[in-house]
């Protein structure tokens, strides 16, 4: 991804937001300037990548295939503290997160506002390969069942619980517009704790043809 894209994606995010009165930490929209000399004072933040990810999955394609990620908050599965993690994500009309779930981390995956989500949900065998059994979820605390793959709507307000070893994939819904996503979960870790069906890029290279107006979690070793 073009270091330009990156900006522009954060500056429409950053609107979205705002749209549904959803606020940032103030961090959130420093410059690399301000962040400089605040390794220390900020360390929970580099430590834990809390902050902007934004990806497109290494398909160079990321109004096909990509998400809008922050980081609020987060533990560190090596150190003790916060057991736990929330996230806010945008995704727009078809644009896909691709198949995958997580060996370690339970997460509640929740339609704030906007569209609606779309989510398929796979079990997985031991092997981690797709099983065509029905996959037991909760929504918003009602038990339920859904099919291999069946496309599981999530209106605004509503959330899935999703234990490990479920793949999901999601996307929000065709002529619904963008969908302001939550994630609240255990401790996340987006470099050990992702198995993806199909092989992505989870953290794109960057092509710096602009400077970042923010910085990316993938960014702090280099700029702080």
């Amino acid at each position: 991804m073009k270091r330009s894209e990156v900006n522009e994606i954060i500056e429409d995010s950053v609107n979205f937001f705002n749209s549904h009165k959803f606020k940032l930490p103030e961090w959130a929209y420093w410059s690399p300037e301000k962040w400089k000399g605040k390794s220390n004072s900020c360390a929970e933040i580099i430590d834990n990548a809390l902050g902007w990810d934004i990806t497109d999955f290494g398909s160079d394609n990321f109004i096909r295939k990509g998400l809008v990620l922050f980081t609020i908050r987060n533990g560190n599965i090596n150190k003790p503290g916060k057991v736990y993690c929330e996230k806010i994500m945008i995704a727009d009309e078809n644009q896909e997160t691709p198949l995958h779930f997580h060996w370690k981390k339970t997460e509640d995956i929740i339609n704030r506002g906007g569209g609606r989500l779309v989510m398929e949900l796979f079990r997985s065998s031991k092997e981690e390969t797709l099983l065509n059994d029905v996959v037991e979820i909760s929504i918003d605390g009602v038990s339920r069942t859904v099919n291999a793959g069946e496309p599981l709507i999530l209106h605004p307000g509503q959330s899935v619980c999703l234990k490990p070893y479920v793949y999901h994939r999601f996307y929000g819904q065709s002529g619904y517009g963008k969908v302001l996503i939550g994630e609240v979960s255990t401790v996340n870790d987006d470099a050990k704790d992702n198995r993806f069906y199909e092989k992505v890029g989870r953290f794109p290279e960057i092509e710096e043809d602009v400077i970042p107006q923010h910085l990316l979690v993938s960014d702090y070793k280099k700029y702080i």
